[in-house]
């Protein structure tokens, strides 16, 4: 070991470099996002080039190459799941993938993507979507591009698919989907032939001040921890990191809509839990991140729907919602409550959508990506096929582009490939790693409805947080839950808590 020290400290000082201009750069999204002025985009768009440009370049210098040649037979000595041994292994790999991408074009990148989200918060609003059509079209030709700095893939979106949920591709998500629609479909069409459950008390006045309280004090009571992290509005909320130390949320806030702004919370809090759960020997280095984006999507899910839209939660929770909310809610029971927020149906957007049709939404969005990437579909023709393909899936037509191609930020600010799959593979993984929870600790939901949930955070801080990227996407599932990705779990409980909710 002695004459490895050396290198190994070497290494983890240059990486830790690289990570520090990561955060730093996350940092300038971050106030884009939520105070920096409309008049800051084309300023900001080059410093975000800069910085991501300088990122590939230090990451990629033949110097950790050398180290991480110099070092893997230490790491071959050592156990496979050893942190030395798992971050050269996992620094490898990232170093091989990145070293295929000119930094230039990572700068190119960068700098489109702060342009174009500065463009979409404007367009979105203003319900215009020519205002937005030629960045969507540089998107699509960029992301092209770097598909294409890794030849042989059997799908243009196989590469950018990796980035996000490593060994998937176009066809293995391709069959997963299959199979899932197969299932939900009949779910779906079951419950939305009965007569429409009355959600109004939630579309009620609800003070934007007052729901943000409530919303922080819920999130507190999870289990994010406020000495590093804080929340503040955003156009369309997200979690960010800075540091293990510095974990931050974003939420938005609808004072017609008591929902919106809560579970908002409640699933960027799951995104937050997991990195605040994070090892902090892994601090700023590559295993001190979530493994993949549909493990990561596994918590705010598993947190915003498992347990927040549970009818144990709102046992415990519901006097304190009464209280804080009197005249709103004046009258109405904890059933009418649970059913309100349970409600299913054909809805416009994603992020609003229940559980049962939300995957739908996902789907349809996933294969739009393909259908550009290959060429099947021009950025031109995309509002008219989104309202087509809408009205076939959801039986509804949007009334406009602001609730339709517009409404989700990812095209407008990242590639366009890869960018929706996880949210799928997180309400799989939702349900299947609950399930181990439940099977190690039995008394979770006993202990939910007295508003203790540090059972459920612990177990999953010891079996997926605190590895950070330590393992792959399949062996943290198989090492959490006991077996490989599975729809069952996820389909059981569907059919489990809405069969008692609409009776099927």
């Amino acid at each position: 070991m002695a004459k490895y020290d050396e290198k190994l400290q070497e290494l983890k000082t240059r990486l830790l470099e690289v990570g520090d201009l990561t955060h730093i750069n996350a940092l300038l999204g971050w106030d884009q996002a939520t105070y920096m002025p409309s008049g800051g985009a084309e300023a900001r768009g080059r410093q975000s080039a800069l910085l991501a440009q300088m990122t590939q370049e230090k990451f990629i210098d033949k110097e950790i190459g050398n180290l991480l040649d110099d070092l893997q037979p230490y790491a071959d000595s050592l156990p496979y799941d050893s942190d030395d041994a798992s971050l050269i292994r996992v620094t490898r790999v990232q170093y091989e993938r990145d070293l295929k991408v000119p930094p230039k074009f990572i700068g190119e990148l960068n700098e489109h993507g702060a342009r174009s989200y500065q463009a979409w918060s404007e367009a979105r609003p203003a319900n215009d979507f020519n205002k937005v059509r030629d960045n969507l079209e540089k998107t699509l030709d960029l992301s092209r591009q770097l598909a294409e700095y890794y030849p042989g893939y059997e799908n243009i979106a196989d590469p950018l698919i990796d980035f996000a949920d490593y060994g998937m591709k176009a066809s293995s998500v391709r069959k997963l989907f299959a199979d899932l629609r197969e299932q939900l479909v009949p779910i779906v069409r079951a419950i939305t032939s009965q007569p429409p459950t009355d959600n109004s008390v939630l579309l009620k006045h609800y003070p934007e001040a007052e729901q943000l309280a409530f919303g922080a004090e819920v999130v507190k009571q999870l289990g994010y921890d406020f000495s590093r992290g804080r929340i503040d509005k955003t156009h369309h909320p997200f979690m960010t990191k800075f540091s293990l130390g510095d974990v931050r949320i974003t939420t938005r806030v609808k004072e017609d809509d008591f929902g919106d702004c809560l579970f908002s919370n409640m699933h960027e809090a799951g995104h937050a839990m997991y990195e605040q759960g994070i090892d902090m020997s892994y601090e700023g280095l590559p295993l001190g991140g979530g493994t993949s984006s549909g493990v990561h999507e596994s918590q705010s899910r598993l947190w915003e729907n498992i347990v927040g839209r549970s009818r144990g939660f709102w046992e415990y929770m519901y006097p304190t919602v009464q209280a804080r909310f009197p005249e709103q809610l004046k009258g109405v029971s904890l059933d009418a409550f649970y059913a309100a927020i349970n409600k299913v149906e054909n809805s416009l957007i994603r992020t609003d959508s229940d559980e049962v049709t939300y995957n739908l939404h996902v789907m349809l969005r996933f294969d739009f990506e393909l259908q550009l990437l290959e060429g099947s579909l021009a950025i031109r023709d995309l509002p008219e096929a989104w309202h087509e393909r809408f009205e076939h899936d959801f039986g509804i037509v949007p009334p406009d582009d602001k609730d339709g191609v517009l409404q989700d930020v990812h095209w407008y600010a990242d590639v366009i490939g890869g960018s929706f799959q996880g949210y799928t593979l997180g309400n799989i993984l939702s349900a299947q790693f609950y399930n181990a929870a439940l099977k190690a600790h039995p008394s979770i939901p006993d202990e939910m409805k007295q508003g203790k949930f540090s059972t459920l955070h612990g177990w999953l801080r010891e079996n997926i947080y605190r590895h950070g990227s330590k393992f792959t996407a399949p062996e943290i599932i198989e090492r959490a839950s006991g077996s490989a990705l599975t729809i069952e779990p996820y389909i059981n409980y569907l059919k489990t808590k809405y069969g008692a909710l609409y009776k099927l």
